[in-house]
């Protein structure tokens, strides 16, 4: 196995590399599990979303991240788009979006009402893991918006491939694509 060497602000990840059914390789980074990087994410990225009144994330590689820098910033609570319909959630709201590079179809995002409630009429920062197409990103902001929201800032650990030239996204560091 083949692997892509990041530096996220002095922490260096091993990322292997994985060949998705379209053929394009990507450098799979992975959150789950590993404590010491997640916090080291979360620190990084807190002050740059210090202005935001709650965060909000996707599940599921998300979700500690979300946790953590919320932590760092004081905030008991973070919304979670969720990908499947929870009991708890009758009363919420949904968006479908377009496939992203990993999922290669449409996918449904949930908000409960606890969270609608949590972002309307405040400055929501979206973080997340990793951004490349903006499938994922677009889903979240168009839940934001949806639940009456004011998407302050997008901020993510890595930005792949053209990603990185988006000047509407906060990164740490960038990750190519591999043909």
């Amino acid at each position: 196995m083949k692997f892509h060497t990041v530096d996220i602000e002095g922490f260096k990840a091993e990322l292997p590399i994985l060949t998705l059914p379209s053929g394009i390789g990507i450098a799979f980074f992975n959150l789950h599990g590993d404590s010491e990087l997640t916090e080291h994410c979360a620190k990084k990225l807190a002050p740059l979303l210090s202005d935001c009144d709650v965060l909000i994330t996707a599940e599921s590689k998300g979700l500690q991240l979300a946790h953590c820098t919320a932590r760092e910033l004081g905030q008991r609570y973070y919304a979670v788009a969720r990908k499947s319909k929870k009991l708890y959630m009758q009363d919420g709201i949904e968006i479908t979006i377009e496939s992203s590079i990993t999922t290669g179809q449409p996918q449904k995002l949930y908000l409960s009402k606890h969270d609608v409630d949590l972002i309307k009429g405040k400055k929501v920062g979206i973080i997340d893991d990793v951004v490349s197409t903006g499938a994922s990103l677009k889903g979240l902001e168009d839940l934001v918006a949806k639940a009456g929201g004011i998407i302050h800032k997008k901020a993510f650990v890595l930005a792949e491939a053209d990603a990185a030239d988006r000047d509407d996204v906060i990164y740490l560091a960038t990750i190519p694509l591999f043909e």
